[in-house]
C-alpha cells in the first residue's frame, strides 16, 4: 500500500508511538532501521513495515510504502532512515535460573548497554523496576542494536516481586562499591538474581535489605565507580566464566 499524505490516519497513528502512553494503549512501538526490522521479524514481532518509495525489503509483513516526508514526521531520529518497523511488544516467558534485576535505572543508553551483555553472557530474565526507564523508549529500543527481541524482558515492582524469588530459592546478589563478595570469588551454579542500581544512587534501601549478599568489583582505588552498563558486563562477565 502507497501513503502520501502527513495528514493520513495511519501515519497519525504511527507517529503517537513516540510517547510512552500510546505505546502502552497499543501494545506496539517502532523499530528504526533495517538491522531492528530484521531482529523484530526473526523473532516474530514485526507486524507492518513502514518502507520509503523506490526501497525493496522482500518480507512476509503488511508493508506501507511512503515518502521521506512521512517517515521524518514517524522517526525520532535526526537523520531519518529508509525503513521503520511496527513491532508489538514482547511477551512474558519463563524466569529461568539466572535473572539480572535492574532497580531505577533511568539512562536509555545504559539500559540498551546492559540488554546486549545481558545476551552475551547468557542471562535467562531482565528485570525492571517500574520506575526504570521505558523499555520501548527509542533510545534504549536502538541501544539494545536488536538484542531486546532476544532475552525476556519484564516490569514489576521490586518490593513484591524479590521476595517471590527468594520464596523459590533464588539466591539474591545486590551489588555495593562500599563491600561484600568480590564477584571473582562468587562460586553460585544454582538458582540466582543480580541486582543492580540506579546510575547515581545504587539500589533503593528497601530493596537492598532483601539481598543474601552484597558483590563488588575489585578496581584501582582512584576510581571510586563504575558506569553502571559497564559495572553489569564485568559482572555479568565474571559469573559467566566461573
Amino acid at each position: 500500500m502507497e501513503l502520501e499524505s502527513l495528514d493520513n490516519k495511519k501515519v497519525k497513528e504511527w507517529t503517537k508511538l513516540k510517547d510512552k502512553k500510546h505505546r502502552d494503549e497499543s501494545n506496539t512501538f517502532i523499530v528504526e532501521g533495517l538491522n531492528l526490522i530484521n531482529e523484530a521479524y526473526k523473532n516474530n514481532n514485526l507486524v507492518e513495515l513502514i518502507i520509503e518509495k523506490g526501497k525493496v525489503l522482500p518480507l512476509d509483513v503488511e508493508t506501507y510504502y511512503v515518502t521521506k516526508e512521512i517517515i521524518k514526521k514517524i522517526t525520532s531520529l535526526d537523520n531519518p532512515p529508509t525503513m521503520l518497523g511496527v513491532c508489538t511488544k514482547k511477551e512474558e516467558k519463563e524466569l529461568g535460573n539466572k535473572i539480572l534485576v535492574l532497580d531505577n535505572i533511568q539512562d536509555p543508553g545504559n539500559l540498551g548497554t546492559i540488554i546486549r551483555s545481558a545476551c552475551a553472557f547468557d542471562v535467562d530474565t531482565i528485570v525492571l523496576s517500574e520506575n526504570s526507564v521505558d523499555l520501548y523508549n527509542p533510545k534504549v529500543v536502538r541501544a539494545t542494536q536488536g538484542m531486546i527481541f532476544n532475552i525476556n524482558i519484564i516490569e514489576k515492582d521490586l518490593s513484591n516481586f524479590i521476595p517471590l524469588l527468594k520464596a523459590n530459592d533464588y539466591k539474591i546478589y545486590g551489588t555495593d562499591v562500599n563491600g561484600g563478595i568480590n564477584v571473582k570469588n562468587l562460586k553460585e551454579y544454582g538458582k540466582c538474581c543480580i541486582i543492580m542500581g540506579n546510575e547515581g544512587n545504587g539500589i533503593s534501601d528497601n530493596i537492598k535489605k532483601l539481598c543474601d549478599k552484597c558483590i563488588y568489583i575489585s578496581m584501582n582505588e582512584k576510581c571510586e565507580s563504575l558506569n553502571v552498563g559497564v559495572a553489569t558486563s564485568i559482572i555479568l562477565y565474571e559469573l559467566d566464566n566461573q
